[in-house]
């Protein structure tokens, strides 16, 4: 495959930014990728692993010649981010994100692009619980969809670009108004992520009788809640930055829960079964 960016520069070199540079490594269509971030040692870990080609604690120093750059840092900080580097961007340089909010963050990160250079929004829908350069792998995105949200401001060659790249990661990538992402992903991914926190916190600090409630936790239970592993410190920015659609989210499970508790208080076994059959098709239909 022909080499499409010569310099890459990823801010964040994580589980999503390290698997990014990963894929496009192996597909040869990256010729040198920088890592950029504020961990030494995860740098240089990186950097043994053979996932980025220069390391720097420098962001303005590494994005300086860099044809594309990526953004996978806690969303609250993509802004500000962008402001520091946006001073150093090369003419014509592409800069896309990987954050799962996405309204607020577009408006402002397109309002601090400087004059020739072009941002294009975009969520990889893949991930685990673990973090960190090394928890990074090639195929993470093989078969899993990456939404991007272009605008009426987006440049149509950089989205092209953007959007090949992630289809040589593997990713099926879908197109959608920013808002409209923010409102589905606070129902599949947000408002899940904040009922397994929820749910861990309240058995955790459940009293029965003085027990570690958690100690007799099984695959069920750890299956469920297995997301509430996930960065706290990135649950806590995407909770902050969507909170409006967030909320109507945490409204609707509310009440669906309230019904639920309703039927079990009054002893209601046919509607109580008519609930979880109910609950039993939708999932069903998604596996």
């Amino acid at each position: 495959m022909p080499v499409i960016i010569e310099r890459l520069a990823i801010i964040g070199v994580g589980l999503i930014g390290g698997s990014f540079a990963r894929a496009l490594r192996e597909a040869g269509a990256v010729k040198t990728v920088v890592g950029i971030g504020r961990s030494r040692s995860n740098l240089e870990e990186a950097l043994s692993l053979g996932i980025v080609d220069e390391i720097t604690q420098d962001a303005v120093a590494g994005v300086r010649g860099a044809q594309m750059v990526f953004i996978s840092v806690p969303v609250c900080a993509i802004p500000d981010v962008l402001a520091e580097i946006s001073p150093a961007l090369t003419d014509g340089c592409i800069v896309t994100d990987g954050g799962s909010v996405k309204a607020s963050l577009v408006s402002e990160c397109e309002r601090l692009m400087p004059t020739g250079c072009f941002f294009v929004g975009g969520h990889p829908i893949a991930g685990t619980e673990h973090s960190g350069a090394a928890a990074s792998f090639a195929t993470l995105y093989n078969g899993k969809r990456c939404i991007l949200t272009p605008t009426k401001q987006t440049d149509a060659a950089a989205l092209d670009v953007v959007t090949r790249l992630w289809q040589i990661c593997g990713a099926e990538v879908c197109l959608m108004e920013p808002g409209h992402h923010d409102r589905i992903f606070a129902e599949i991914s947000h408002l899940p992520h904040m009922v397994a926190y929820a749910l861990v916190h309240a058995v955790g600090t459940a009293d029965v009788e003085g027990e570690n409630v958690l100690s007799y936790t099984a695959g069920g239970f750890r299956d469920f809640t297995r997301i509430a592993s996930s960065d706290p410190v990135m649950w806590r920015d995407i909770a902050l930055m969507n909170r409006h659609a967030l909320l109507a989210s945490i409204d609707g499970f509310s009440k669906s829960l309230l019904e639920l508790r309703q039927h079990i208080h009054s002893s209601e076994p046919q509607e109580l079964a008519e609930f979880f059959t109910i609950a039993k098709q939708f999932r069903d239909g998604i596996v």
